[in-house]
């Protein structure tokens, strides 16, 4: 079999930080937060990180009937990849493209609503609120024929879903794959639930911008955060064909299952996908320069990537430079792996690394070569990784290549 080079030829993103991918960049190496304080009314003090979307740019009143806010983002983050792909849908294949979507709860306005809709539920919650509704939304809007799959793996989702894109793109399954993912939870229910779970960060009134401390000594947990992300994944040869421009190559993917624990994470089971991912790429822990870490600044989790990634790299470790971009753009949950893919593409096609934001003194059990805000240079970065590691025990790392 035909093994087809996987070019990354377009990025949409609705985030916290708005809808233009090198102004998120902008905001990132500048460590701005998008984090603050949501729900006076809980009775816990809670934070997040939400987007100013002005849904009429996509849908006109009636359209958006039943349609829930992660699929009206998901809508938007997919228009604006296809645009910056410079690919009108019209000229293609629609039996050869495909949607891969990731989203780990579905619609919870929608649910939300229905919970507290004082006895009348919508006749409309269903279809608002199912996990693949992004994904047939998207797909509905650009008439697409081909695959049109939803993974929901948790903190995994959308980063599976771009493995997979590229595999049915490796495989010539299809053409041109709309590849990523959406989430917005940001209710007053899912952030309760989160609270119970004590995994959100604690802070002090007028500190929610810096709540979220990856990888420091008194990190305390993690902020959610909405959005979505979405990458056009094409052949290589298709992108020269057409004379596209290529961000970079996705070279190499690793999934792997820690089956241990629910929600505890599982150093080995992390460095299986690593390796694997590694192994695709045809490269060794020494070529890959940058890792944009899953880091959710839990006690836990922090140790456990960091305990896999010096396991993989060995001797090699303090070459890797790390940062989590999770302080500044919240925990999307289901869309986080696709954003944090875009983010680690924009590092590796501009090469210059967003900061680990918030870390003032590094806990001495997550020792290692993390990015500084003053030192965000990575001039011969060639290679570059996006890690996430989900409750239920997926592990997922996208491994990108500098497009020649």
């Amino acid at each position: 079999m035909n093994r087809h080079e996987v070019a990354v030829t377009g990025l949409g993103v609705m985030a916290p930080h708005g809808d233009e991918p090198g102004a998120l960049f902008e905001a990132l190496l500048q460590a701005r937060s998008a984090i603050q304080p949501v729900f006076p009314e809980l009775p816990k003090p809670a934070a997040a990180a939400t987007v100013a979307f002005d849904e009429t740019r996509w849908f006109t009143k009636l359209q958006l009937a039943g349609v829930d806010r992660v699929s009206q983002l998901a809508v938007a983050a997919a228009d604006l990849a296809l645009r910056d792909a410079n690919l009108p849908l019209a000229d293609a294949d629609l039996e050869r493209v495909g949607v891969y979507a990731g989203c780990g709860m579905g619609g919870a306005a929608a649910l939300e609503a229905a919970y507290r809709g004082n006895g009348r539920v919508s006749p409309l919650t269903i279809p608002a609120f199912m996990p693949n509704a992004p994904a047939a939304h998207v797909a509905m809007r650009n008439g697409v024929l081909g695959p049109v799959l939803t993974y929901s793996v948790a903190c995994a989702s959308s980063s599976v879903a771009i493995a997979e894109a590229a595999k049915a793109i490796e495989r010539g399954e299809v053409d041109i794959a709309i590849a990523g993912g959406s989430e917005a939870l940001i209710v007053p229910g899912v952030v309760l639930a989160w609270q119970a779970m004590q995994t959100l960060a604690t802070f002090q009134p007028g500190e929610a911008a810096g709540a979220v401390r990856p990888f420091a000594s008194d990190r305390s947990g993690f902020a959610l955060g909405e959005g979505a992300a979405f990458l056009v994944l094409e052949s290589a040869e298709c992108a020269r064909n057409r004379g596209a421009r290529s961000y970079a190559t996705l070279a190499g993917w690793g999934l792997s299952s820690d089956a241990t624990h629910l929600t505890k994470p599982d150093a080995p089971g992390q460095a299986r996908a690593l390796r694997q991912a590694l192994r695709q790429a045809g490269l060794q822990p020494r070529d890959v320069g940058y890792c944009n870490a899953h880091g959710t600044a839990t006690r836990i989790g922090d140790v456990v990537e960091r305990n896999a990634l010096a396991e993989v790299w060995g001797d090699d470790f303090d070459g890797l430079r790390v940062s989590s971009t999770k302080a500044l753009h919240g925990h999307m949950l289901g869309a986080a792996g696709a954003i944090e893919a875009l983010i680690t593409v924009l590092a590796l096609h501009r090469r210059q690394l967003p900061p680990n934001a918030n870390c003032s003194e590094i806990d001495p059990a997550c020792r290692m070569n993390l990015v500084m805000q003053d030192d965000s240079a990575a001039a011969g970065l060639e290679a570059a990784m996006s890690n996430s590691f989900a409750f239920g025990g997926t592990n997922s790392v996208l491994l990108f290549r500098r497009a020649d």
